[in-house]
């Protein structure tokens, strides 16, 4: 960064910014830890030698405390794959059930979006299909961070849910699913070849929110990568050209998550597992009606507290699969 012709690239510039910005937050991290570990010791040697038991309730918070901040710090060493520190590209697929299913996608779009600003995240919306009644048809997030993949590649899944359906005149009980795909955004330090003969582009006219240059002209661009069967769509920029060249950066995106799910595949063949790929099972459960409770069929982790999970709190669940997946290896 002190080179007199740092800022001659300013992209490649930003990309060195952001990394010496991991770098001091870990160490940061690791001094704070260690400060208030240290200050624990002192706590309790004054308790030894004094005698002085009001010290106790202190040290208990802060040992709570300093175990809080080594457990968030561990599960950030376990994303240790080469792809893990990178921003995350998250669809939202409702499956079967109209309206139902549409508003699932929409209470889920705003759980990963307040988990998001709580990890101090930057979420774009890239593409947003809204449901004729509710809710939404489809939508595609970037979401832009340090780890932000690692994190979220948890996601990636099946999603039920179990309620009394608002949109049932009859109060009747429902269950709705939605798919949740998780990629990770591509620089150009990695190749993926998309040669322009696989791919067709179409153009049409963008919806939803985006200001007054929606539905005035064919700026939304779609990508079918012909041999895949892939298709990228994106309408958040105000030109064709913009959007044309995030849409190519999503294709690659998902060519390159393709190519790590088969490769994934391929392993789990060899070790004689039975994994399904894609859509697959739910992964998780969220049961509103009878009862109130989260559960990761994958792991098993289960909370109580519905609504804190729908404002965002699915740590806890990421922690579990991580771990999970690191002792599987």
């Amino acid at each position: 960064m002190a080179f007199p012709n740092f800022w001659d690239d300013n992209d490649a510039a930003q990309k060195v910014i952001g990394e010496v910005n991991v770098l001091k937050d870990a160490v940061t991290s690791i001094e704070g830890m260690e400060a208030e570990y240290e200050d624990i010791q002192v706590m309790m040697d004054l308790v030894a030698e004094e005698d002085d038991e009001s010290l106790i309730p202190d040290i208990v918070e802060s040992v709570q405390s300093l175990q809080t901040r080594l457990t968030d710090y561990e599960l950030q060493l376990l994303l240790n794959q080469p792809y893990d520190k990178r921003n995350a590209i998250l669809e939202l697929h409702p499956g079967a059930g109209g309206t139902e299913s549409q508003d699932w996608a929409e209470m889920l779009l705003r759980m990963y979006t307040r988990w998001a600003d709580k990890q101090g995240y930057k979420v774009e919306t890239l593409d947003y299909l809204p449901g004729d009644e509710a809710g939404v048809k489809s939508v595609t997030l970037s979401i832009k961070g340090h780890n932000a993949y690692g994190y979220l590649k948890a996601e990636k899944g099946v999603h039920r849910l179990v309620r009394i359906s608002p949109f049932d005149s009859s109060g009747r009980r429902h269950t709705s699913f939605v798919s949740c795909d998780v990629m990770p955004e591509i620089d150009d330090d990695i190749t993926i070849e998309v040669r322009p003969d696989e791919i067709k582009v179409d153009t049409y006219r963008a919806s939803g929110a985006g200001g007054q240059h929606i539905n005035t002209t064919d700026s939304a661009v779609r990508i079918t990568h012909v041999p895949t069967g892939v298709v990228v769509t994106c309408q958040n920029e105000r030109s064709q050209i913009k959007n044309r060249e995030r849409a190519m950066k999503m294709l690659r995106s998902k060519l390159y998550e393709r190519e790590i799910a088969r490769q994934e595949e391929e392993a789990a063949q060899l070790r004689g597992e039975q994994k399904e790929i894609g859509w697959g099972s739910q992964i998780r459960s969220y049961v509103f009606h009878p009862y109130s409770m989260v559960k990761d069929h994958r792991t098993s982790k289960e909370s109580g507290n519905v609504q804190a999970v729908m404002d965002g709190d699915i740590t806890p669940f990421i922690d579990a699969y991580l771990r999970q997946q690191l002792h599987r290896e």
